[in-house]
């Protein structure tokens, strides 16, 4: 049996492609012409690369037409030119898991949130607005979760000016909030 193929129940003699290229096949015929990258990077694990724009009809797809119903992670990325909000979904029936990258430009840190796909992003998503100050609009109640809510920065932003601002959190410390 070929690498990447899964066999087929016995009397049939037929391979049918592994779980992770049936959902890459399947992304590919909806959204060929949005996707900036497709690959299986690993056994069960596909990565989709996509513009801000398209991530609702993207993760409405993953969850509604191929089952992934689990969210284990939202993170955020800054590259310096742009940021990644980067989401991890999986298929517990077939063991598949999908990892979607959607690039925001730097002068516009705002994404569309997916609390109402998967109630799990509530917190991720609060998360990486708190640390990375990607906005991710539509969310019921995107406020500070890790940090005083008076904070004004941002602080695992590769610009962030980390001697000044740490003070300010040690001075916040030792002198009430201040």
């Amino acid at each position: 049996m070929s690498e990447g193929m899964a066999s087929h129940p016995p009397d049939s003699g037929r391979p049918v492609p592994a779980a992770e290229e049936d959902v890459r096949t399947r992304l590919l015929e909806k959204f060929k012409d949005t996707l900036l990258e497709i690959a299986v990077v690993s056994p069960r694990v596909v990565r989709l690369v996509i513009d801000r724009a398209d991530l609702l009809p993207v993760c409405r797809f993953l969850r509604d037409d191929l089952g992934f119903g689990h969210l284990s992670c939202i993170t955020a990325v800054d590259w310096k030119d742009r940021f990644d909000s980067v989401y991890h979904v999986s298929n517990w029936n077939n063991g598949c898991s999908v990892q979607v990258r959607a690039r925001i430009p730097r002068d516009d840190p705002k994404i569309d949130s997916v609390v109402s796909l998967w109630n799990a992003a509530n917190y991720h998503e609060r998360e990486a607005w708190d640390l990375m100050g990607v906005v991710y609009e539509g969310h019921p109640n995107l406020e500070r979760i890790l940090l005083p809510k008076d904070f004004k920065f941002h602080p695992l932003r590769k610009d962030f000016a980390q001697e000044v601002d740490r003070q300010y959190i040690s001075r916040r410390k030792l002198k009430g909030g201040k």
